[in-house]
């Protein structure tokens, strides 16, 4: 089989490599699946560079989250088990974890439902919380997470804010449903979000970017607000005063949404069914800019790596063989 592999660290466009590998041979409790889509994600990026909290052994193949086919015909979400990862024809996942896609998405749109929605139900719900009628600010609302955060939120009843970079991705943002929209390469987040919410604040902020963004968070927090920290795109992880918190009574949440698949599995598939549900009733539906073949997987990889792209973009196998997009 066709499968990309990272040799050593560095950036994707560089360091990943097309090769031609044995088709991988399930473990014990795993399965061989026919990979039909792998969504981008971050992480598939600082792994490649070799920051990210998971370093699988040289050579792996990057890829953490596809839509696969069983041996048996079924169409299932999973995880690949690394080293062998979803940027190949065929990849390996625990039997255990797999889950049903969703009739209602195509095989792109089931692989983006995975991870980025987990972690966004998991941090508004699960996390912080969130009601009806309060107000969310997304940090990075068109990127991959920010997006599903934005629909997660409008289809639990909240005022959404979005901040984004650039006026292509304000257009995705309110696309995406946000009810204002602040580009904060022209205009200042801070005083646009007191602005907007006639200086109350945000009840509950989804922070996937830190640096500067954490800091912005830190100042439009309402009273007993949180703060959802999922990740850190800017590269910068933020040190925060912790006597600030206690002068504001606001909560900071961190959420790795990958440790409930070895505390509360259950949760996992929980929260799946909230997903399919939502998908189901078009409450949700992820946002797929780009579908590109496998062996356009590295360039791609790059450029959401370099922060130029909107919502999710798809890595088809089947693409490279004459199929349809």
């Amino acid at each position: 089989m066709q499968a990309w592999q990272v040799h050593e660290n560095g950036e994707p466009g560089e360091v990943m490599r097309l090769a031609d590998v044995e088709t991988p041979t399930p473990g014990d409790g795993q399965v061989l699946l026919k990979v039909r889509a792998a969504n981008i994600n971050f992480p598939d990026v600082l792994m490649c560079r070799g920051h990210y909290q998971v370093r699988p052994p040289l050579p792996f193949t990057p890829g953490v989250e596809i839509c696969g086919e069983t041996e048996d015909g079924r169409r299932v979400l999973a995880n690949p088990a690394l080293p062998y990862g979803g940027f190949a024809e065929y990849a390996v996942a625990d039997a255990a974890a797999l889950l049903p896609a969703p009739e209602s998405l195509d095989d792109a749109e089931a692989a983006a439902l995975h991870i980025g929605y987990q972690t966004g139900w998991f941090g508004l719900h699960r996390r912080a919380g969130i009601e009806a009628g309060e107000t969310l600010l997304v940090h990075a609302a068109a990127g991959g997470v920010g997006s599903a955060a934005v629909q997660l939120g409008k289809a639990a009843g909240a005022h959404v804010i979005g901040v984004v970079g650039g006026a292509d991705k304000a257009a995705v943002a309110r696309e995406l449903g946000c009810d204002v929209v602040i580009d904060r390469r022209a205009e200042d987040v801070v005083a646009a979000v007191k602005e907007a919410t006639g200086g109350r604040g945000a009840d509950v902020i989804y922070d996937p970017v830190g640096g500067d963004a954490y800091t912005q968070s830190t100042k439009v927090v309402a009273f007993e607000g949180r703060i959802v920290v999922v990740g850190f795109a800017s590269g910068t992880i933020p040190s925060p005063g912790l006597n600030h918190a206690l002068v504001k009574n606001y909560s900071i949440l961190g959420l790795h949404w990958g440790l409930y698949n070895t505390k509360n599995p259950k949760l996992v598939q929980h929260c799946h069914e909230q997903l399919t549900e939502l998908a189901a009733r078009g409450a949700i539906k992820p946002l797929v800019s780009d579908r590109v073949p496998l062996a356009e997987a590295a360039a791609a990889v790059q450029r959401v790596g370099d922060g130029v792209t909107t919502g999710r973009v798809a890595v088809v196998p089947a693409l490279g063989k004459g199929a349809a997009a």
